[in-house]
């Protein structure tokens, strides 16, 4: 099916199949059936959804009211779950911030294009959330809410933010194609000598937009000890040292129209199949360890001296997650000295 055509299935056909498969995860089902996830939504819309108005300053003043929720941003390798209150909202043409302790969000708003507000059932009683979608109909964010959280508020969302057209199916765009790692060889000497300037890590993508490459492009050229390729079990021997040291990180996971931070200790790391976990009481993280294909140490200098992450992605070249040391109450001098034990590989992808 090419999106913007007419569904292979209609919304009640959508609606009766969902029944029959009630537990799988949606976006597990939506995958199943050629379906976006967006349209698996909007196919209960008058059914438990109600379509809303998905513009960032209409959703978060509302969205604080809800209290204690759980955030949830993911891409297609990791998701990111963290609980809290959406305090501290920032607005901003381009890129707006959720600043709460908690929650800790850079939202990309031009991506932001379909939202609902979303009761089903569950076992223990009703289940809210607040799901927004891109112009593609993949996942952006979602809010869940928790037993704690304030259901009369969510209802008085939904019904400020309600759209007029409360239609089952929708129009999507085809989804933009990974880049994959793109360098300019030929400006390599600038690379490095523009990364050894930098005073702040938000000037890295400035930097790379202008010589015209990309962030695993840059890594590629740049050299050690600015770029160094680690084995693929980076990310995982980082979580456990974190775990078992009491490091504390700053976890970035995000896709093109959200990316959400941890920022503190974690505590339980449980592998499960093809999943590492972090299965904290308000901070869970769960990555595909099979789709990493690079993995690299990375050091950027700032003011307050070098941030150094360790970052994986997948075999298309996309950003899967970033991991940094917690900078906000102390130097990282234990996550620096536990990302000098990762080993570079001397082989790098050309």
């Amino acid at each position: 099916m090419a999106l913007g055509q007419s569904l292979p299935l209609s919304p009640a056909a959508i609606r009766a199949l969902r029944v029959e498969n009630a537990k799988a995860r949606a976006r597990d089902f939506a995958h199943a059936h050629g379906l976006t996830e967006a349209q698996l939504v909007a196919a209960h819309v008058g059914h438990g959804a109600v379509a809303i108005d998905a513009t960032p300053d209409r959703l978060f003043p509302l969205i604080r009211d809800l209290g204690d929720v759980m955030a949830l941003t993911r891409n297609a390798s990791c998701v990111h779950e963290r609980r809290g209150i959406y305090s501290d909202y920032r607005s901003g043409p381009h890129a707006a911030m959720v600043l709460d302790p908690e929650i800790d969000l850079r939202i990309f708003p031009a991506h932001w294009k379909h939202a609902f507000a979303v009761m089903e059932p569950g076992e223990d009683g009703p289940k809210r959330s607040l799901q927004i979608f891109d112009a593609a109909g993949d996942a952006v964010h979602k809010v869940h809410l928790k037993p704690e959280s304030d259901a009369a508020a969510f209802d008085a969302l939904a019904a400020a933010l309600g759209l007029p057209d409360q239609s089952q199916t929708m129009t999507l765009s085809p989804r933009t194609p990974p880049e994959g790692p793109k360098g300019n060889p030929a400006r390599a000497d600038d690379l490095r000598r523009d990364w050894d300037a930098m005073t702040d890590t938000h000037q890295f993508n400035t930097l790379t937009r202008r010589l015209k490459m990309n962030r695993l492009g840059a890594y590629r050229l740049a050299g050690s000890p600015r770029a160094d390729r680690v084995a693929k079990d980076g990310i995982t021997r980082a979580l456990h040292a974190a775990a078992d040291g009491g490091i504390p990180l700053m976890i970035f996971v995000g896709n093109s129209g959200c990316i959400q931070i941890h920022g503190g200790p974690i505590a339980k790391v449980v592998p499960m199949g093809p999943w590492i976990n972090v299965m904290d009481p308000r901070f869970n993280l769960h990555l595909r360890i099979d789709h990493i294909a690079e993995v690299w140490r990375v050091r950027k200098p700032t003011r307050t001296g070098d941030a150094i992450s360790v970052e994986a992605f997948d075999a298309d070249g996309s950003l899967i997650l970033q991991i940094f040391g917690y900078r906000k109450d102390a130097p990282p001098t234990a996550w620096n000295a536990f990302t000098a034990t990762l080993p570079a590989l001397e082989e790098v992808p050309a």
